[in-house]
């Protein structure tokens, strides 16, 4: 399904990651990938990943730093001369915001959050755009408390919103380029960003117990939904945000 294709992921940290499952699933379709770490501190947890999958890319980007992402795709260039998909699924919001009442949240934290969060799909889409000279995919990570209120979600509802609408005005403007952008509302997964949630468990519970497959999501399913995403098969799929959280979205 992914045969010949090429492209980043951002957003690894470790093997419980989101963007790992992805990764893996990518890969055992025949996509060929490029990774990032975030710091030195991330590097010992994501190398041997990239390792594992033969990774030709596997560099530093912190989403807040432009010097590196100009770097990283320089790199992507020089080795490949395209890039068929990218894959953003980079999070964050200051402790101190993301623990409080919204209503509480601070002017800094909410920038710094909507910065890393959502505009960065942003930048890194305007900058794939010129590698992506066949066409391509790009696809984020977005959660159901983006369209209703979830206890413990805080500053990050709105902020994932707005992540949702930034996903639907890419894909109209990078469609005649033959670009698709859409994104994955997975349910609750134990990644380490989501151990900053208050009350994380109790919400895995819930959505174990009210949807109607009755399971927890796993990073393996929402790998499997992200490869058809990324591959042809899903051409004419932009514009969308896709629940694999086993149907809770659904449920009243």
């Amino acid at each position: 399904m992914m045969q010949g294709k090429k492209g980043l992921i951002v957003g690894v940290a470790n093997e419980h990651s989101i963007a790992w499952g992805c990764a893996q699933a990518v890969h055992q379709a025949g996509g060929e990938l490029a990774l990032t770490y975030l710091n030195e501190k991330a590097r010992p947890y994501v190398e041997p990943l990239a390792t594992s999958i033969h990774a030709p890319v596997f560099m530093p980007l912190d989403v807040t730093n432009p010097a590196q992402a100009e770097a990283l795709f320089a790199e992507i260039k020089q080795c490949w001369g395209r890039l068929d998909f990218l894959l953003h699924a980079v999070a964050f919001a200051p402790k101190a915001d993301l623990h409080g009442r919204f209503t509480d949240s601070s002017g800094e934290g909410f920038s710094t959050a909507m910065d890393i969060s959502c505009h960065s799909l942003v930048r890194l889409a305007k900058a794939a755009e010129p590698l992506m000279t066949e066409g391509g995919s790009i696809l984020t990570m977005s959660y159901y408390g983006s369209e209703k209120v979830v206890p413990g979600y805080g500053m990050m509802g709105p902020v994932k919103a707005a992540l949702e609408a930034s996903v639907r005005y890419l894909a109209a403007e990078l469609a005649p380029r033959g670009i698709r952008v859409n994104a994955l509302s997975p349910g609750p997964i134990k990644t380490r960003a989501a151990s900053g949630l208050a009350h994380f468990d109790a919400l895995v519970q819930k959505a174990t117990d009210e949807a109607p497959l009755h399971q927890v999501t796993t990073i393996e399913e929402v790998g499997n939904a992200a490869a058809f995403l990324l591959s042809n098969n899903a051409r004419h799929v932009l514009g969308q945000v896709i629940y694999v959280d086993g149907g809770y979205n659904i449920m009243g």
